[in-house]
């Protein structure tokens, strides 16, 4: 099955190293949400293959379990706040790799406000003062699911007379 030690890869790279194009879209992606190299679009755009491909097989199956996988995929996405309740699964072959980096735990603390610029939104991260439904969450790559957007906080810092920060 594999090396216990290792995980598997989340994300495949591009078919073809040299494309102008792809790359000046992931340079663009990647300075205007923070990533920190490209791996991480890659992961975003093989989550987003996966979704597409549930949905191209279930759009051509007419099988027994069709209603049931077609209502669960929907209902993934719309916890993930990709989608809204009434969606199709038209609507799911529709989706950009940008709508699925919208929903990254690093860009919806800059579109609330917590964070000035995206990188600021990273570091309080990567240091472990953000949490998400009481957990900490240490990874900027989190996407966040709806119901828990409402759930994010920050720590607060405080300075000591000694010149050291401690948190709250």
């Amino acid at each position: 099955m594999g090396d216990i030690k290792r995980a598997s890869k989340k994300y495949q790279k591009p078919g073809h190293p040299w494309q102008k194009t792809r790359i000046l879209e992931e340079i663009e992606l990647k300075k205007e949400y923070g990533c920190k190299n490209k791996k991480e679009i890659w992961k975003i755009a093989s989550l987003l293959r996966r979704y597409r491909g549930q949905a191209r097989k279930l759009v051509g199956d007419r099988m027994g379990h069709h209603n049931l996988e077609k209502k669960q995929l929907l209902d993934s996405l719309f916890r993930l706040g990709l989608l809204e309740k009434d969606a199709k699964l038209d609507d799911v072959l529709s989706l950009t790799i940008k709508e699925l980096m919208e929903r990254r735990l690093q860009t919806l603390l800059l579109r609330k406000k917590y964070a000035n610029t995206i990188k600021q939104a990273r570091q309080m991260i990567t240091h472990g003062f953000v949490s998400v439904g009481g957990k900490i969450i240490t990874s900027p790559n989190e996407l966040v699911q709806r119901q828990l957007e409402s759930e994010i906080n920050i720590k607060k810092r405080k300075i000591k007379k000694g010149g050291v920060k401690v948190a709250k």
